[in-house]
């Protein structure tokens, strides 16, 4: 989602390549013929669904990594690595299509821009299906969300293995959750209003209660970011009234680094917290999936609530920052504050007891019905 592997969230790196530029590319690069082409939202890099004539596969994405996460190759390569792993254990994830000269990516320059910068360029297979952000979620795909978000880093962590899984130690990389302190320096994105309180309030009890705790958090690779635009599903029912769906396709893995079960069971719950028409009820369905795989322990549990509150803050105050950067991409990037504020606010109203007698009571309550999958 956001570049750089230190603090700074987003410089001016955006690649600026216009849909004629992105097929010459894939051209070049590539050795296919573009038919038809298409620009997709993006947060700091560039993505074009593209088909064309060939044989097999006739849809890619496109991606354009940004100019300064284009400087770690191997960072890049960690992540497709990782995709085509996750794709061999029976995962829905994309896979490169190799370059003429047989790589996953290469470094390219272009755009419509000034200067020449160089961006990392990869061909990834389409996924089919629907973003989360575009269906009604009911407890049935939430549920499945949370047994994803624990297989995904269960798998990874425990199997996946390639010399450059050493770059998703990421220090300062500013989506990390443990680093949720490192907002103090952007928050005056968000100016002086009711807003910006309740994020100081964040960020210092996460410093005083999450931080200390994190030696005691089971360590792990965090794919990072389980959002509802990152997830694709099919409906695999026929009951419009009690729609059943499956995961269909995972997306972006840019935001993977080292981490903490814990941290993507909070990121999966804040993410599908934001489109659901009840919003405090999602946190217990889709734990209740994720402890089907992973049971969190008690310290884990305990520090779910400011978790869930410390992505809200790193999701509305980055993107305030970045907005000023890229006031042309600022419908795209304040998706989330559209209805986060709200949520956070309510969260913070209601109280971390009260919340997170919400949750943990439907999850325990799938401890004695499990549902049918």
């Amino acid at each position: 989602m956001s570049s750089g592997n230190d603090c700074q969230p987003q410089t001016l790196t955006k690649p600026t390549f216009d849909e004629r530029g992105a097929a010459e590319l894939v051209d070049r690069v590539f050795g296919l013929k573009v038919s038809w082409i298409s620009s997709l939202p993006s947060y700091d890099d560039q993505n074009f669904h593209v088909r064309v004539s060939a044989e097999g596969a006739d849809e890619y994405v496109l991606k354009i990594t940004n100019s300064e996460d284009s400087q770690e190759p191997d960072l890049i390569e960690a992540q497709t690595q990782a995709m085509m792993f996750l794709s061999a254990q029976g995962f829905p994830s994309a896979t490169p299509y190799l370059t003429k000269d047989g790589h996953i990516m290469s470094l390219e320059s272009g755009g419509t821009g000034l200067g020449s910068k160089k961006y990392m360029v990869r061909l990834l297979t389409y996924l089919p299906g629907t973003p989360v952000a575009k269906i009604t979620t009911n407890a049935q795909i939430l549920y499945e969300i949370g047994r994803l978000a624990a297989s995904v880093d269960k798998v990874l962590s425990e199997k996946f293995q390639h010399p450059s899984v050493k770059s998703l130690h990421r220090g300062r990389f500013i989506w990390n959750l443990a680093n949720v302190p490192l907002l103090d320096q952007y928050i005056y994105a968000l100016g002086q209003n009711k807003y910006r309180a309740v994020v100081e309030q964040v960020i210092e009890q996460f410093k005083g209660k999450v931080i200390p705790k994190l030696s005691s958090f089971r360590a792990c690779i965090n794919h990072g970011d389980l959002n509802d635009h990152n997830i694709l599903v099919d409906s695999c029912s026929a009951s419009l009234e009690t729609p059943q769906y499956r995961v269909s396709g995972i997306l972006d893995f840019s935001d993977m680094s080292y981490g903490y079960y814990v941290f993507e069971v909070a990121i999966a719950i804040m993410y599908m917290m934001i489109e659901s028409p009840d919003p405090l009820s999602v946190g217990g369905h889709v734990l209740a999936g994720f402890e089907s795989i992973l049971p969190l322990t008690a310290e884990e549990r305990g520090a779910l609530f400011l978790l869930v509150s410390g992505r809200f803050a790193q999701s509305l105050v980055i993107a305030a920052h970045t907005a000023l950067l890229y006031p042309e991409n600022k419908e795209y990037l304040t998706i989330t504050a559209k209805t986060g504020w709200k949520h956070l606010m309510t969260m913070f109203e209601m109280g971390q007891e009260a919340v997170e007698k919400k949750w943990f009571e439907t999850a325990q309550a799938y401890t004695h019905h499990a549902p049918a999958l």
